[in-house]
C-alpha cells in the first residue's frame, strides 16, 4: 500500500506488517523471545502462553534466517488500532469499506519481489511451523490465498489451512467457497488454478479476507477502503495473480486438477483437529520475498484464529441484517462460540415476532451460523455474562425456542453430519405489551458518576488499623 496516499487521506493506521510491530512495540505490546526456538510445539506453546497479552518474534527460530511472528491481535481494541479506528468504531469502519470499496493499483515492482527462489524447498526456504500436539506436521496457516477467476481476472482473498507435504506441494483445505467455486471454473477449462499465498501482508488484508463477501468482490478493494488507499499490487513471477507489493512473502503456485493427498489432522477454530483426508494440492512454482522478510504464523484455535475471523464476520452479518431490519444496533459473534457459531444481535424491538424474522435473517447470512440469541437494547453483547442473563430472565423455551433440522452448518464442527447441522434461536427479548415495571432493569443512582479517586481513602490499611483500634477501645 502506498504511505504516501495514507498520509494525504489521513489514515492513522501503520502502513505495513512492518509499521505494525513497530506500533505495538512501542506501546509494550510486542515480546521478544530468545534465540532459536523449536519450530515444532515449542513456538506455539510460546506464542500460546502470551496469546491475551502481546504479539511476540522469534529470531532465528531453529536457527533459521527468517524470523516469525505470532498474535497480532490480542484483542478487539488491538483490530481497532490496526486500521486506526476507535473499538465502537470498528465494525461501521469495515461496514462502509465493505460498501465502497477501492479498487487495488498495480505497480511494476515491489518489496515483495527483492528475492526469488524457482528451485523450491519449502521447508528449507521458510521457517513453517508446527502448531497443535496432533497435527500432521507444518503448516501455513496466515497466509491469504489469493486466486482469480480464470474468465473475469477478478481476485479472491481468503485463508486456507496449507500443510506442507513435501519440497513444492501443499495440500489445502478448499471448503465450498469462493475459490473452490475458481477451482471448479478453471476445471471447466481443462487447466489448474493459479494462487498465490502471501505471508506477512498489512492487517488490514488479513481483515478483509474474512468479510462475507459476494463472488467476485475483491477482498483486497476492501483493504484497501479500510486502510484509506487503494493497495499496490505485483503481478507474480509464474503466474497472473497480482498480490500486494509490500508484503513478506509471496508463494506462487497452481491448484492441480483431479489430484488429491492427505491432509491433516490439524488444530481448527472449534478447538478440535479437523480430520486427515484427501485434499487439493498445491504445486508450488516460485517463492518471493523481501531481502529480509519476516513470516507470520496463526496458532490454530487460538486467540488470533478466533478474534481475525470473527471481527470482520460480525461487520458483515450487522450489514446483511440492517438491510432487511434496520432496527438491529450490533452484533457479536461470541468467544464462547468460536467466533463463528454463536451469534448474539441487539435490536431496538418494536413489534412481537420481529426477533423470529431476524434469526431466520441471521442463519441465511451465513451458514456457519449455528445458535442466535436476540436480545435488547438495554443488553451489552460483548458481554457473555449480561447475555446470559437475558436468557434467564427474559427467555421460555416453550414460547421463545425456534429449532431447525437439517439446515448447512460447518463441516469443521463435529457433532454435525457431514455438515448438516440444527439451528438453535432464542428470543431473550421483552414482550412489546409487556407493563414496563416488569421489566425495569435495577439501578443505582449515581454509579456512573462516582469518582473513586476521591471516594476511597489513600491508605485502606491505616484506616483499618485506626477502625480496629477504635473497636478495641
Amino acid at each position: 500500500m502506498r504511505m504516501e496516499n495514507v498520509a494525504r487521506k489521513g489514515a492513522n493506521a501503520p502502513a505495513d506488517l512492518r509499521a505494525w510491530l513497530a506500533f505495538l512495540a512501542e506501546r509494550g505490546k510486542l515480546a521478544i523471545a530468545r534465540e532459536g526456538v523449536a519450530l515444532t510445539d515449542e513456538l506455539a506453546a510460546i506464542a500460546k502462553r502470551l496469546e491475551r497479552d502481546s504479539a511476540v518474534l522469534f529470531p532465528r527460530p531453529d536457527g533459521h534466517e527468517i524470523p516469525v511472528v505470532a498474535n497480532l491481535f490480542a484483542g478487539r481494541d488491538w483490530v481497532a488500532d490496526s486500521i486506526g479506528v476507535t473499538e465502537d468504531q470498528l465494525l461501521p469502519r469495515f461496514l462502509a469499506a465493505a460498501s465502497h470499496p477501492l479498487p487495488t493499483h498495480e505497480v511494476a515492482s515491489g518489496p515483495v519481489q527483492e528475492i526469488v527462489h524457482e528451485n523450491v524447498d519449502l521447508l528449507r526456504q521458510l521457517p513453517v511451523p508446527k502448531h497443535n500436539e496432533r497435527d500432521s506436521g507444518p503448516y501455513i496457516t496466515a497466509g491469504l490465498l489469493i486466486a482469480r477467476n480464470p474468465e473475469t481476472g477478478v481476485q479472491n482473498v481468503s485463508i486456507h489451512r496449507c500443510q506442507i507435504s513435501g519440497r513444492n506441494r501443499i495440500g489445502v483445505l478448499l471448503l465450498p467457497r469462493h475459490t473452490f467455486s475458481y477451482y471448479r471454473l478453471a476445471g471447466e477449462m481443462g487447466q489448474p488454478l493459479e494462487i498465490a499465498i502471501v505471508i506477512g501482508a498489512h492487517p488490514a488484508l488479513m481483515l478483509a479476507s474474512q468479510a462475507i463477501a459476494g463472488l467476485d468482490e475483491d477482498e483486497m478493494a476492501i483493504a484497501g477502503a479500510l486502510l484509506g488507499a487503494p493497495v499496490d499490487v505485483v503481478r507474480c513471477r509464474t503466474n497472473s495473480v497480482r498480490v500486494p507489493a509490500h508484503a513478506e512473502i509471496v508463494i506462487e503456485g497452481r491448484i492441480l486438477q483431479g489430484v488429491r493427498e492427505p491432509e491433516g489432522p490439524f488444530g481448527e477454530f472449534p478447538q478440535y483437529y479437523g480430520p486427515r483426508a484427501n485434499r487439493e494440492v498445491i504445486e508450488v512454482d516460485a517463492i518471493t520475498h523481501r531481502a529480509k522478510p519476516i513470516f507470520h504464523t496463526i496458532v490454530g484455535g487460538g486467540f488470533e484464529h478466533l478474534i481475525l475471523g470473527g471481527v470482520p464476520r460480525e461487520a458483515t452479518l450487522l450489514q446483511h441484517l440492517r438491510r432487511s431490519f434496520p432496527n438491529v444496533l450490533d452484533v457479536r459473534l461470541t468467544r464462547g462460540g468460536t467466533c463463528r457459531y454463536h451469534l448474539a444481535i441487539k435490536i431496538d424491538k418494536t413489534n412481537d415476532g420481529e426477533p423470529t424474522n431476524i434469526m431466520m435473517c441471521a442463519f441465511g447470512a451465513h451458514y456457519d451460523i449455528k445458535q442466535v440469541v436476540v436480545v435488547d437494547k438495554d443488553v451489552d453483547v460483548s458481554s457473555s455474562d449480561e447475555i446470559e442473563w437475558a436468557v434467564a430472565t427474559r427467555f421460555q423455551a416453550d414460547r421463545d425456542l425456534m429449532v431447525i433440522s437439517g439446515a448447512l452448518g460447518s463441516k469443521l464442527d463435529p457433532t454435525t453430519d457431514n455438515g448438516i447441522s440444527a439451528k438453535m434461536g432464542l428470543d431473550a427479548t421483552v414482550p412489546v405489551s409487556a407493563p414496563e415495571f416488569a421489566f425495569k432493569r435495577i439501578r443505582v443512582k449515581g454509579e456512573e458518576e462516582v469518582d473513586l479517586a476521591t471516594a476511597l481513602q489513600a491508605d485502606p490499611s491505616a484506616a483499618v488499623a485506626r477502625l480496629l483500634a477504635e473497636a478495641r477501645a
